[in-house]
């Protein structure tokens, strides 16, 4: 075990890590009206296996947890359909990005709840995570992420797009 994870909840959250790094480089990406396609097949990889691997930690129940997974899939599976199977044509182009936001936002949405049940200054904070501490944050991610999409939609537009 390394920091009190087992290898497998270490590896889970390295996914996490990576697609949500490689996430906002692809966002950047979108507001600047570049591809960017080896970093969007590192998020779109990294960010469907942080999904499927979550669904393989035992439970008893279904939690929200299991319900933010199975919508994080479904906008994965609309932005590789749309950038892949469809190649961004037509409306699929802003598909792709409002897809791509949505499960980036999702990534960082769990990440800002684990660093509230984990970091101890936060846990401190909003023990339950339903304390107005927890719900500022998350409403300001929200913000940032409508914010972000609004941007990506209106700049990665149906002219030429530089690759890099």
């Amino acid at each position: 075990m390394l920091l009190g994870m087992t290898a497998f909840t270490l590896f889970h959250v390295a996914l996490s890590l990576v697609g949500i790094l490689s996430g906002f480089i692809v966002v950047f990406g979108l507001l600047t009206g570049k591809r960017l396609d080896g970093w969007t097949a590192l998020f779109l990889v990294t960010t469907v296996l942080t999904s499927v691997t979550g669904f393989l930690f035992p439970f008893h129940k279904l939690l929200p947890s299991h319900i933010l997974g199975v919508l994080s899939l479904i906008a994965l599976a609309v932005a590789i359909f749309a950038r892949y199977g469809r190649e961004l044509a037509g409306g699929w182009r802003r598909g792709y990005v409002i897809s791509s936001v949505i499960a980036l936002y999702f990534n960082v949405f769990v990440l800002v709840a684990q660093l509230f049940m984990k970091v101890p200054a936060l846990k401190a904070m909003a023990p339950t995570q339903s304390e107005p501490p927890f719900k500022v944050a998350q409403l300001i991610v929200l913000v940032v992420f409508v914010a972000l999409t609004i941007g990506a939609a209106k700049n990665f537009r149906n002219e030429q797009l530089r690759t890099a």
